[in-house]
Parts: C-alpha cells; structure tokens; sequence
C-alpha cells in the first residue's frame, strides 16, 4: 500500500498572525533568498548521527523504503491477487474476550445440534399445547437430533391475553386438530355460547398451527375462514387486533368474478414455510360461487364461522364445503342444535365424517328413541331407552365438542336480567283475532297434520297481527280470506301513516318501556324484529316521540353496518335506540353501547331469538343487561314461544348435557296453533306445571319443597304484578302486561335478592 502513497509537504498558513510575523521576519533577515523549513529533531539527531559517524539505530529496524513522487502501480493480475489475500482472512470480532462462534457460518443458514421450541415453555404464564415425552440418558445418545420433537406453545402475545376458559378451549382445539382426541378424525365442534371468545381461540389456533408443530416446523400452510357476509371485515379487524400486523390476512367481501378468482388463485399457488397471506376469510356465498378455484389445491385448516348454517346436508353451500381438500375442520356454533337431531348429526359429520354413521344409521339409533324418550305421553321403558341412547350420544360427541355455557362470564360481565312479558291483546287486536279464526279454512287442515302454503300465510298473518293491525291493514281492505268484513273493527279515519301505540298490546308497551328508559336513565335500547314492516312502525314511533336512532336491515351494505356500530356503541353517539332485523345480521354484532334490549316477537328457531338477545351482555359491557321478551298473552305467540322451549330442552339435554329436564309439553299440544285463550294471564305458564305459584302468586320456596327452578325455560321467578322487581316494567304494567318470567343470571354469585 506504501507504494501508491505521495509524500506530503508542509503548507505555510495564511492567517493575518502568522503573515504580521513572517512579514517582520523577513524584515530581519532580507539577506536570505530561499526559505528552508524548519527542521525536526529527529532530522536533527540524524544530521548529528552522521556528522559524528554513531548510529543508535535499533539493528531489527528495517529501513523505511525511499518515497518517491511517482506511484508503483501493479499489473491487474498482482492486485487481483492482493484483494484475494485480504478477503481470505476469517473476520475477526473485534471485541475483547469474545467466546462466540466464529468462521465458516453464514447468515439465514439453520444453526446445527439440537432442536428447540418456537417459545419458552417454562416462562410464566406460558400456555403449553404438546409437551415432549422424557427421553432417558440412552435414548438421547440413541435418537436422531433432527427428529427430536419440540414442545409447542402459544405465542406470549396471546397467552397473556386468553383467559382460563379460552386456555382450555385451544388446547382442546389443538388437540382435535392434530387427531391427538379422536385418532384419524381431524375436526371438532367449538360450541361456547355467545360472548366467550370462540373468534379469539380459533385466531391462536390458526396463528400456533401456521407457525410450528412437534416437528419444529408449520403444521399448515394455509388456513380458510369461512363466515357469514356481515362477519368478514369483523374477522379481518380481530385478527388484525390481536396478532398485531404479524400477519396478512386476505379478505374478500365484494367485487367482480374475475378480481375474486384471481385472488383466490394467488392465494391456493402460494406454496412454502413463509406464505405471504396465509389466512382466507370469505363468505359463505362467495364461498359457493368460487368453489371451483378453492377445490384445485389444499388448504391445511378450514374454520366455519357461524357453522349452524351447515345444518342441511343436502345445501350447495355444504357440499362445495365438504369437497374441499382439507382434513382439519372446525366448526363454531353457539347453537349447535336448533330444531332436531338430524341437523346436530350433519354438523358432526361434517367436522368428523363416520364417527356417528350414516345419516339413516344415526336416526334409527339414536333421534327417534331419544325424541321418543322425551315426549311427555312417553312410557317408562321409551324412556329409559332414550336415556340410553342420549347418554351414548353425549359419550361420543364429547369427544369433539366443547360447550361452555354464558355462565362463566359471570366474573366479568355485570348482571343480566332476561324477562318474559306477556302483553294483553287490545279489543281491536282480540276482535280481528277471532275474527280471523272463524274465516281461515287452514285451520282445519292443521287438525288434520297438513301444513300448506296457505296455512304458512295464516301464522305468519297472526303473527303481524299481534305486532300491531296496522301491518294487515292493507289486507282488511282487499278483504283477503280471513280478514273479510274486517275493515269495520278499525276506528273511524284510521290511517296508517302515523303509529297510534294504543291499538296494540306490545306496542303500548313498548311504548312506556321507552318513554320511562329516556327519562330516568342515559341507558340505551336495541329493539329487535322479525320484520322490516315492524322496524317501519318503530320509525315511525320514534319520530313522533322524537328519539334519535339508527336501523341495520337487509338493505344495508356489509361495509355501511360496521361504520353505524362502531358509531352507536360509543358513549357521546346521540342515539338513542338502535333498530335491528335479526334475519339481516343479528348474529356476531357487539352493541355493548346499549343495555336494553327488546325482543318485539319470537321466532319458531330459538337460535334466531338467542342469537339477536346476545347482543348487548358481551365482553365489554359495563352496565347492568335487561332483555324483554314480549309475547301477546294467548296466542301464537305464546304457542311458538313454547315450541322453542322445547327445542331448547333437547338442546340442552345433548349438549348442555342436562339430566333433570322436565316434560312440559307434549308434541300434540304444539299443533294448537289457531287458538285463541282470552281467560289465561300466561298460556305458557299455565302449561309449565309450575310448583312455585299458589293462586297466581309466586311462593318461594315452592309449597312442596323441591327445586323451584324450571329447567326447560330457565326463568328462576314467575312475578305478578306484586313480584316484580323492574320500575320500567311496573310503568308498563297497568297498560297492557299480564304476567312475567324472569330470570336473573348469576345473581347469587353477586348478591342478588
């Protein structure tokens, strides 16, 4: 390097001091023509050394080569070769005492000798999935360290997060996945009820299986997450919550066929350890129409939101599901069962094919001796068998499913307080009611075990009916069959372009369960229905009361409805009441900015009425939960009211595994649709055997001593209007309420009286 250097010399500096000085010195000294530099003294002592003839230099030091002003530059092959020696050295760290590797290893290469875990799994806190069996001393020596398994364990992010019951329901999922519960089966069934955190046990399932296994790499590639249309920008925002932009997941909500089937071609060719978007979340309708794209490749775990969907094994949306490649499958539903058994089998077999038999098989064995076994005209042999047969059932289903029910939100939610409220009908709702039974020629079809489309018409006609007159007002003019001569009945100048609450039981109701909310409280309401034609009367009530508010039906965009929740659920939103059709999205909603909630009408499918209910007692909720149930007193409400309770008895004793169920009802009785009681405060009451009323009026304990609570329905008190507890509905009470069930959930755990 020496041989390309050039000799510097000493530069004279130009500032005004040293000129001044170098000006009066040549003043002194005008004789000298040259200037010389000053010398050192090392140039000195040399100059000395060589006058006097004695050298005092070191014989080991080498004579520094002569500079000259002219570089030795090398030929191309001489300096190829000197970079080639300097880049041959090993790197060096240059820090003292340094024990580390050094040398031959290069970055992103696997570092050789023993396999270790993704996590610490002896952190504290730390949520252990696999743990390795103990190998002893020998078998270490004996094993092959490239095939020693790993423990696998929750990412720290969401261990920290996951409460003891979450905790459980991964593992178990894990478990399920892996065919570590059921060899050879891969699926299972996540059926918490609403508000236990199913999304967030699905996300650290897939997360942990995307990201390692015992064999220390991903146990999957991909992973689809199937949901309902109103769901999807839900999921995409919780993944995006809770993994924290550690991953990409791709959700598609919308857009023409060829964008959504080039983006689902991109993501079934992604291949390797690191997929880019490894996580599909789409729709069940857009599931079906690009089915074809998703069943070319394979998908290493596919999770069914809202899964009760699957229920028909004969559906387009079923079968395109079921042909996908994928052996993992998990299934949420909090209402697994709904109507009957066949549906809770299609749902097993979907999850794990075989483990229940064919669907034939499954009904021989097991549905009819069960529903047999729980009919209240059943013999005791019937039903000793179907105890049998339930039992057998339970033993096996357990295996792939979990069911926890709202109870352990006891520690982290406040109080909630479901009613039932029977409402009077008004003599205009009593007169067109029988009225219409004296016409409607399907009621004798009924009797005799036809149901046809004209008698479809007539229930859903007697439903509207009880909702308010207004909504077959149109039909008392066209004098429809059952509504001739009916026009008469209504006031004089009726019109339906203003709500008049009066004319209808519930509606007035309603009316004062508002009016007294708004006045003593800054609580909010959700007012649920099965028609859009009874959201209109809500508008319109609402309008003259002058209650501000917003409505989620059908006829709203996916992207729209998540801007008005996130809006109505903060605490300076103006709105007062939030207006919901439970056929157009209820399920998956979290409106935990109100605490009110009415039910305005029931429907024959409990998982409609307890999937809308659970809006408001969510993580989150801060306030105290009133839920209003409201039935006109009498009629096919209070029939359809119980047939849910029955469905919710066969539910309970699958999956809630619930032995003491009581047989109120017997299937004959459901068939007494077009009836109507105008002498019962409660039909439904009447029908439950209650032991704890004497004369109308609740007694506690119950006069015989037993367990007071009525396992079919739930509701731990029956109140008149002595016995009722809640001041809104004592305002309501001399209006139009006849008699109520109510059932407080974890009160004795907070002190409740």
């Amino acid at each position: 390097l020496t041989a390309c250097v050039v000799p510097l010399f000493q530069r004279r500096s130009l500032a005004p001091s040293q000129l001044a000085k170098r000006k009066a010195g040549d003043e002194d000294e005008e004789e000298e023509e040259d200037w010389q530099p000053p010398t050192s003294r090392k140039r000195q002592k040399a100059a000395a050394e060589a006058e006097s003839g004695e050298c005092y230099r070191s014989p080991f030091r080498k004579p520094l080569a002569q500079l000259t002003n002219r570089p030795h530059c090398l030929d191309s092959s001489q300096h190829e070769a000197f970079i080639r020696s300097i880049l041959s050295k090993p790197f060096k760290v240059p820090i003292p005492n340094y024990k580390g590797p050094l040398g031959l290893r290069s970055l992103g290469v696997k570092r050789a000798g023993l396999r270790g875990p993704l996590h610490d799994p002896f952190e504290e806190g730390a949520l252990v999935l696999y743990e390795p069996p103990v190998l002893s001393a020998h078998d270490q020596l004996k094993i092959d360290k490239d095939k020693v398994p790993v423990h696998v364990v929750v990412d720290p992010v969401l261990s920290r997060v996951l409460r003891p019951h979450q905790r459980e329901g991964v593992k178990f999922l894990w478990d399920c996945v892996t065919s570590r519960r059921i060899p050879g089966s891969h699926g299972c069934i996540m059926a918490d009820e609403m508000g236990l955190g199913k999304t967030l046990q699905c996300i650290t399932l897939m997360w942990t299986l995307l990201r390692q296994s015992p064999d220390c790499k991903p146990e999957i590639e991909k992973a689809v997450v199937v949901s309902p249309s109103s769901l999807v920008r839900n999921w995409y925002n919780e993944v995006e919550k809770w993994l924290g932009g550690k991953i990409q997941p791709l959700a598609i909500d919308g857009g023409s066929k060829e964008e959504i089937d080039r983006k689902l071609v991109g993501f079934m060719n992604q291949r390797g350890l690191r997929v880019p978007s490894p996580i599909l979340i789409i729709s069940y309708e857009t599931f079906r129409l690009h089915a074809e794209v998703l069943q070319k490749g394979s998908v290493g775990l596919v999770i069914c939101d809202e899964g009760h969907r699957l229920k028909n094994s004969e559906n387009q949306t079923y079968q395109a599901l079921n042909s996908l490649n994928t052996p993992r499958r998990v299934l949420i539903s909090g209402t697994p069962i709904q109507n009957d058994l066949l549906e809770y089998f299609s749902l097993v077999h979907f999850v794990n094919s075989g483990i229940l038999g064919t669907a034939q098989e499954f009904k021989r064995h097991f549905e009819l001796p069960i529903l047999k076994g729980r009919d209240a005209d059943a013999s005791e042999a019937e039903r000793q068998k179907g105890e049998e047969r339930l039992k057998e059932l339970i033993s096996i289903v357990n295996r792939c499913l979990i069911r926890r029910t709202s109870d352990i939100l006891s520690k982290y939610l406040p109080v909630k307080i479901e009613q039932v409220v029977c409402c009077r009908l008004t003599p205009l709702q009593t007169e067109l009611y029988k009225n219409f039974l004296k016409q409607a020629k399907p009621v004798e079809e009924l009797k005799e075990g036809k149901i046809s489309v004209s008698s479809l018409s007539s229930i859903t006609s007697l439903k509207k009916l009880c909702n308010h007159p207004a909504l077959i007002y149109d039909k008392c003019v066209e004098e429809e069959e059952g509504f001739m001569g009916a026009l008469g009945l209504f006031p004089s100048g009726y019109s339906t372009k203003s709500v008049e609450p009066q004319l209808s039981g519930k509606m007035l109701v309603l009316d004062y369960i508002l009016a007294v909310t708004k006045s003593t409280s800054n609580d909010k309401v959700v007012l649920v229905s099965n028609y859009t034609q009874t959201l209109d009367l809500f508008e319109k009530l609402c309008r003259s009361r002058r209650y501000l508010y917003v409505r989620l039906d059908g006829t709203m965009s996916i992207k729209k409805r998540a801007k008005i929740v996130e809006r109505f659920n903060s605490p300076s939103s103006p709105e007062f009441i939030f207006m919901l059709s439970s056929k157009a999205g209820g399920c998956g909603l979290n409106l935990i900015g109100a605490n009110r909630l009415v039910m305005f009408d029931p429907d024959w499918n409990p998982a409609n009425d307890e999937q809308a209910m659970a809006r408001v007692w969510r993580d989150g909720q801060k306030k105290m939960c009133y839920i209003y149930r409201l039935l006109s007193t009498g009629t096919i409400e209070e029939k359809i009211f119980q047939r849910q309770t029955h469905k919710k008895a066969l539910s309970s004793c699958v999956v809630d595994e619930e032995q003491d169920v009581e047989r109120h009802f017997s299937l004959g009785e459901l068939k007494e649709l077009f009836t109507l009681n105008e002498t019962t405060t409660s039909d439904t009451h009447d029908k439950i055997k209650c032991r704890r009323c004497v004369n109308g009026h609740q007694v506690r304990p119950p006069p015989d001593g037993s367990d007071c609570t009525s396992d079919l329905s739930q509701w731990q008190h029956c109140a008149d209007k002595r016995g009722l507890q809640d001041s809104v509905l004592k305002a309501a009470w001399d209006a139009a309420v006849t008699f109520t069930f109510h059932h407080h959930s974890h009160e004795e755990q907070r002190g409740i009286p």
